[in-house]
């Protein structure tokens, strides 16, 4: 199909609602553009293990950017490769020492689809990994032995910018560092160098879509290289005014349909 999409989907704030679901609109939308050829995958800064359930109730056939392109996989064929470019476990530890001085409310270190806490909660183990137990808790110097995915800080709301400052001036030349999960201020820190419009160009590149039929949708910071690499780049109206500055369309906000509203125009899908 000569004028097949690349349709890349960020999950928190885009297409996700607040309540965390998929509307049924937007549901209807995406199936319609598939069965017209189009091709939807997300892309998104969460662990394959807190995206399958969306990736299954679209029920995609696609490759997936998780880990703010960190980890590219395809969960159906392995032929497509397996990306995976986590963290120098030296490094790792050294960050977490700078972010213990600062007493953060918690840690959590990921590798790949296991994690590990600093300090056990309920509540933040409920809303970072969707009830899923950490493989250990504690002492994360002593706890980790791998080279992590990436390192999640949960800091104090006063120390956010100040930790956030500290650790740039630091490591900025090995890691990056991104804000989402509002509203609980999350830092999240990455290896420098990924993002997730490296992700989108295997995927790309994979199904020999070229730069001009991809559209991306996103509304934080760890969507900026995405939005900017797409051909379309689609800020949802709730997104941060940066990601707005660089995107070539904004539609709605996730709470009304924005990705739906949109792609139903674009490429001119009828929901009933």
């Amino acid at each position: 199909m000569s004028n097949t999409h690349l349709i890349a989907l960020d999950l928190d704030g885009t297409l996700l609602k607040d309540d965390k679901t998929i509307s049924e609109r937007t549901k209807q939308t995406i199936e319609l553009a598939k069965a017209q050829g189009h091709i939807v995958c997300i892309s998104t800064g969460r662990p394959y293990r807190a995206s399958v359930q969306y990736y299954n109730e679209l029920a995609l056939t696609t490759p997936i950017v998780n880990f703010n392109g960190a980890f590219v996989h395809h969960p159906l064929d392995h032929s497509f490769g397996y990306f995976h470019t986590p963290l120098d476990v030296k490094t790792a530890k050294t960050i977490i020492e700078t972010c213990e001085a600062f007493r953060v409310n918690n840690i959590m270190v990921e590798v790949i689809d296991d994690y590990y806490l600093r300090y056990y909660d309920e509540v933040f183990i409920e809303n970072f990994t969707l009830g899923q137990n950490p493989v250990d808790y504690g002492n994360l110097l002593k706890i980790l032995q791998d080279d992590p995915t990436s390192v999640l800080v949960h800091p104090k709301d006063e120390h956010v910018n100040d930790l956030r400052n500290l650790l740039d001036e630091a490591h900025a030349e090995v890691v990056d560092q991104r804000s989402w999960g509002a509203p609980w201020n999350i830092i999240e820190i990455i290896r420098a160098g990924m993002n997730k419009a490296i992700g989108l160009k295997r995927i790309a590149d994979y199904y020999h879509i070229p730069k001009e039929r991809i559209i991306a949708f996103g509304d934080e910071d760890n969507d900026l290289e995405m939005i900017e690499f797409a051909g379309t780049g689609v800020a949802m109206k709730n997104g941060i005014s940066q990601l707005k500055s660089i995107a070539n369309e904004i539609t709605l906000s996730n709470e009304e349909d924005g990705i739906a509203i949109y792609l139903e125009e674009k490429l001119n899908l009828k929901t009933t």
